[in-house]
């Protein structure tokens, strides 16, 4: 069954900055931000483009080891990313397939990043717990980079 949900965070920190912070340098700044729960990212193949592929190795406190995800698609000037995950996490467990939607916009003096994710769950399977998961840890992701680009303005400009 296919299915797509989606989740908004507003943030204080302009868009463009945003944006570089969170999707183009998450292999530096993640382990930095979020070391509890990020133990590192490893940049597979590629350099950023279309096709390029990464693990996100994470701490024992999120059950989750290890996924790799491929970026299907970046546009610098509308802020935007589509990602695969290839492998990892619920893939093959409770999950056929999982692609997200990722789009930084600006609103007021800040930004508001928007998450569609849509998946194809294996049959007898619900991940509506994983959801809420996913959802809380995108949103705090987000939020610890606001943080870090308040309190460091020329950062990504």
């Amino acid at each position: 069954m296919t299915s797509s949900w989606s989740v908004e965070v507003e943030s204080k920190a302009p868009p463009v900055p945003l944006f570089k912070a969170t999707f183009t340098d998450w292999n530096n700044l993640a382990p930095k931000l979020l070391p509890d729960i990020i133990a590192g990212v490893t940049v597979l193949s590629g350099h950023g483009a279309a096709g390029s592929t990464r693990r996100i190795d994470y701490t024992s406190a999120v059950p989750l080891g290890s996924v790799t995800e491929r970026l299907e698609s970046i546009d610098h000037e509308k802020l935007e990313l589509w990602v695969s995950l290839v492998e990892g996490g619920d893939i093959g467990k409770k999950l056929e397939s999982a692609n997200s939607h990722i789009k930084v916009e600006g609103k007021g003096d800040g930004s508001v990043v928007k998450l569609e994710v849509i998946h194809k769950v294996l049959p007898g399977e619900d991940v509506s717990e994983e959801i809420e998961k996913v959802k809380k840890g995108f949103i705090r992701s987000i939020k610890a980079v606001e943080e870090y680009l308040l309190a460091n303005p020329g950062s990504y400009a």
